[in-house]
């Protein structure tokens, strides 16, 4: 069971990578456009307004690079730490715990976020791409080098 499980775990982590990614792009895409509801319930963000609008860009675009597995521990660690700012900077004030202060979604995204970091994107990344051709053999993979001339 626990083989099968290890087996799997590369895929369930692209999976989880794929989901989170794309959610908090819908986010950064409802705050920009006003699309899916809009920014707070209706309406969208305007252009440059801080932090806001910059926060904004940071889910649309960091949720995409995530969900497609590009950039995937760059684009997860800006993302982390945009959540944290916006959990310390404009809820944490309100109450001491998320749950009473509405910080809920910031604290559970900065964490999300972090463990992408340590973990990578999984199975089915677009970093694969780019590394496997890039990335040097392993040693077994290898072909044998030729055999000196022996001089007599």
């Amino acid at each position: 069971m626990h083989s099968r499980l290890n087996q799997a775990q590369p895929y369930a982590l692209a999976l989880f990578r794929i989901v989170v990614g794309l959610l908090f792009a819908c986010h950064g895409a409802a705050s920009i456009f006003g699309v899916l509801g809009g920014a707070m319930g209706g309406g969208s963000i305007p252009a440059g307004t801080w932090p806001g609008w910059y926060a904004a860009v940071i889910q649309l675009v960091g949720g995409g690079l995530v969900a497609l597995g590009l950039g995937t521990r760059i684009a997860a660690l800006v993302s982390s730490g945009s959540m944290a700012y916006a959990y310390f900077s404009v809820h944490q004030s309100g109450a001491l715990f998320p749950l009473q202060n509405g910080g809920e979604p910031s604290a559970v995204y900065s964490w999300v976020f972090l463990l992408l970091v340590f973990t990578g994107p999984g199975a089915l990344a677009l970093d694969r791409l780019f590394t496997a051709r890039s990335a040097p053999l392993p040693v077994e993979e290898r072909a044998p080098e030729p055999a000196a001339p022996v001089a007599v």
